[in-house]
């Protein structure tokens, strides 16, 4: 055992040598990374200089010197479009988290408390009836920190993710992309329901053949909720009768309520409809509605505190219940 600690207290002692400090001077400066890291997400020069707030030929040249520093390309021009090459795509992660640890830094040596800036991502169900009172939650705990939540269907979010345009994503449908992880967080279920007066509700439950035969409004593909209706009826001959796509839960609640056709979407979504009375649930027990929500997060990505704080809260909400729409009232209006 000490003889694997001493080399590394050699190395330690080095490190805090002055001539070892000399040495390891960067050619690179944060604000030439930043510029790197803003453009590989947009692709764009002229889009990058207006989230750094700075004009697109003091943009480009910093891009151009960090290139001409180290004589390398990390993109592929095509016009006025950027494209990242494989270097490029290399570096990147390790960019955004160099960033992210100088501006942690920063933030410690400026006494500021907090966690710096969030940029969250949700999916539609999650987004409004779960993340919202999660975020005020943290706002309330963290009032120094920041947080930016967008709302899209899950192939949206993970392609945000994958891109390092959101620290964390939230979603209801699968992920398969190779440099996202997927974590569980809590299990959710769909249902099929109806309007009071549609003949589906009197008899409370419904076949694949009954349900085919009716006009359906339902999300639109890309969506967790559609990917799992459609997982559902894989195995069933006739398409269903698609009335209307719709991409937002209340508009596809309404539409149902106004007897357009009937709708499958999330539970938790449909609580207080069902406890007014206002839609009906379908029992379909031919169809497995069951699904998961799922924490995301690029594989490469610096873990901040940030984001272990609000991940701890999201399960604190959840914790003990073994559905989303059995989380207790005093989380949900």
């Amino acid at each position: 055992m000490e003889l694997m600690l001493f080399p590394r207290a050699i190395f330690v002692k080095q490190i805090f040598s002055i001539n070892y400090i000399q040495t390891i001077d960067m050619r690179f400066t944060l604000r030439q990374i930043g510029v790197f890291v803003a453009v590989a997400r947009h692709e764009s020069v002229s889009r990058a200089a207006e989230e750094l707030s700075l004009s697109q030929s003091a943009t480009s040249t910093a891009l151009g010197e960090l290139e001409r520093q180290y004589d390398t390309q990390l993109f592929d021009r095509f016009g006025k479009a950027l494209r990242l090459n494989e270097l490029g795509q290399a570096l990147l992660p390790q960019a955004v988290e160099l960033i992210e640890r100088a501006a942690a830094i920063e933030s410690s040596l400026e006494g500021h408390a907090g966690y710096g800036k969030l940029q969250i991502g949700a999916t539609l169900t999650i987004g409004n009836y779960l993340a919202t009172l999660i975020i005020a939650d943290f706002l309330t705990r963290h009032p120094e920190s920041s947080l930016h939540l967008k709302v899209h269907n899950t192939a949206t979010i993970v392609d945000q993710v994958a891109r390092h345009e959101l620290d964390l994503g939230l979603v209801e449908g699968s992920c398969r992309h190779p440099e996202v992880i997927v974590e569980p967080w809590v299990a959710d279920e769909l249902v099929v329901f109806c309007a009071p007066a549609h003949p589906l509700a009197k008899q409370a439950s419904a076949t694949l053949a009954e349900l085919a035969d009716e006009a359906w409004i339902v999300r639109e593909p890309g969506s967790g909720t559609r990917e799992t209706l459609d997982q559902a009826l894989r195995h069933q001959h006739s398409p269903l009768k698609v009335r209307l796509e719709l991409e937002h839960t209340e508009a596809i609640k309404r539409a149902v309520e106004f007897g357009l056709g009937i709708g499958c979407i999330s539970r938790l979504a449909l609580r207080e409809a069902f406890r007014r009375g206002s839609l009906v649930a379908i029992q379909t027990p031919e169809l497995d509605l069951q699904r998961h929500f799922h924490f995301l997060w690029h594989r490469r990505k610096f873990q901040t505190a940030g984001m272990r704080e609000f991940i701890s809260l999201c399960r604190a909400m959840t914790a003990g219940v073994e559905r989303s729409d059995q989380i207790e009232w005093s989380f949900i209006p």
